[in-house]
């Protein structure tokens, strides 16, 4: 095999000739013979066990040639690239340039890394926003952790009140007929959830442990039954039982049960810091960004489409890996959602640009400032990823090429750079109104479509 020409055609584009000699293509036609013979079949031979001869002049001479020119691209392919030096980002077509008695000639239009130009990227201006921790905050935290220890207690000598969980056996009727799926048993319901049709769990109110009694309720008329759909219904219901959550007094005692603190003072105070850490986090990651895209704005390059289409299949990969952590899947979320992989690959087009762009602007930083990896640093990172996520480090090296991680980590170490060369001004925080609620951090494209699937899913459960 032999490179025959690296000729650059465009910014970002090569044109590779490769030419394979006579012997190697003509053994490379042997083991495709070998290969697929056993799928051919040949009257007056058992399948399988027909004469390279009769099967080419049954078939014609190239019968094989296209397995043996499919075996021999990757090798060839490979040792091309190498001897031309350039760096690929996309699997190239390869054409036939020509196949006689000297052997294979190929030819190739690969894509190839762009030269970028960037300057002036030390000294950038941003700005740093830390928000301030709110009492509500503090709250919020508290009582998230108050609630995860929180025990059923059984409600004695009352009626169901809302908020409590009653313990029903329901059946429910329209017209005086038993309609599909309106039957349940020991059904535990939280009243005031809004679970049930409009006005059921209401009129469990009032009712006591062991009382047998009807609810008399109206379908909306969107009901996804249509044969329900607006009619009146009765069900009738027995509660068995009466739950209340129990939420621990916010003492000391609580304090030493969920932290390391004796009081709750202490705890509390541990609880802002925390907070306070989050958001100067927050603030920091948005410095980072700001720096990014002023680096981005200020790089010159050409970069090729197929760059963008890789990095946009490997967000959508990244995509169905966050959902599946979430007990779902790509293909439950386009059920749900009406989604198709057309429009997701769409939505996810822009940060696959971002990235792409992000990291040649880096790579090309890390060249100027021959900025280096060591073995210690490789090996750090290596121990980070396992720990992350609970691997043993020689699965993980196993799974990782060490060039893999000399790119990411000299990514970092250039981020640390730009960052500490930048002007960076610490930003008042902004006093918060309280005409209205302050707004929610804005959810991530994938967090906010897993959170959509989700409620959609828990939704059809429901009404099921």
């Amino acid at each position: 095999m032999k490179l025959v020409k690296a000729e650059k055609i465009e910014n970002s584009k090569f044109e590779l000739e490769i030419s394979v000699d006579k012997a190697t293509f003509d053994e490379a036609v042997t083991k495709a013979f070998q290969k697929e013979s056993k799928k051919i079949t040949v009257p007056g031979f058992r399948k399988g066990k027909a004469p390279r001869a009769i099967i080419e002049k049954m078939y014609g001479q190239g019968v094989f040639y296209e397995t043996a020119i499919n075996d021999i691209i990757p090798d060839a392919y490979e040792a091309a690239v190498a001897e031309a030096g350039i760096t690929p980002v996309a699997r190239p077509d390869f054409d036939v340039v020509s196949l006689d008695e000297n052997g294979l000639v190929l030819s190739a239009k690969v894509f190839v890394k762009p030269d970028v130009a960037i300057s002036d990227y030390l000294g950038i201006a941003a700005t740093r926003n830390v928000a301030p921790v709110t009492d509500e905050e503090i709250d919020a935290e508290i009582n998230t952790v108050r609630e995860r220890n929180s025990r059923e207690a059984e409600v004695m000598g009352r009626a169901a009140e809302l908020g409590d969980t009653a313990v029903i056996d329901y059946e429910g009727f329209a017209d005086g007929v038993a309609f599909e799926g309106g039957k349940g048993e020991q059904y535990s319901l939280k009243l005031g959830s809004g679970s049930f049709i409009p006005g059921f769990e209401e009129q469990i109110v009032g009712h006591k442990v062991d009382d047998e009694f009807d609810v008399n309720v109206t379908f909306p008329t969107e009901y996804h039954a249509p044969e329900l759909a607006g009619k009146e219904a009765t069900f009738k219901c027995k509660i068995h039982a009466l739950t209340r959550v129990e939420l621990p007094e916010l003492d000391d005692d609580f304090a030493k049960d969920v932290s390391e603190f004796d009081t709750f003072a202490e705890y509390k105070a541990d609880v802002k810091a925390k907070i306070e850490k989050r958001h100067a986090d927050t603030a920091d990651n948005a410095v980072t960004e700001q720096l990014i895209n002023a680096l981005i704005e200020k790089m010159e390059a050409d970069i090729p489409a197929p760059m963008f289409e890789t990095e946009t299949e490997n967000c959508l990969r990244d995509y169905d890996g966050q959902l599946r952590m979430s007990g779902l899947d790509l293909n439950t979320y386009m059920k749900y959602t009406g989604m198709t992989l057309e429009k997701m690959r769409e939505q996810l087009r822009p940060q696959a640009e971002h990235q792409v762009k992000a990291r040649l602007v880096l790579e090309k930083i890390a060249e100027l400032e021959k900025i280096e990896v060591s073995e210690e640093e490789i090996n750090a990172e290596y121990d980070r990823i396992a720990a992350a996520y609970n691997m043993p480090v020689d699965q993980v090296k196993a799974s990782l090429p060490a060039d893999a991680i000399v790119d990411d980590v000299k990514v970092k170490k250039t981020i640390d750079l730009v960052r500490e060369k930048a002007v960076i001004t610490d930003e008042a925080p902004k006093k918060k109104t309280t005409r209205k609620p302050a707004a929610k951090k804005t959810a991530t494209k994938k967090d906010a479509a897993t959170e959509e699937v989700k409620a959609e899913a828990e939704e059809v459960k429901t009404e099921e």
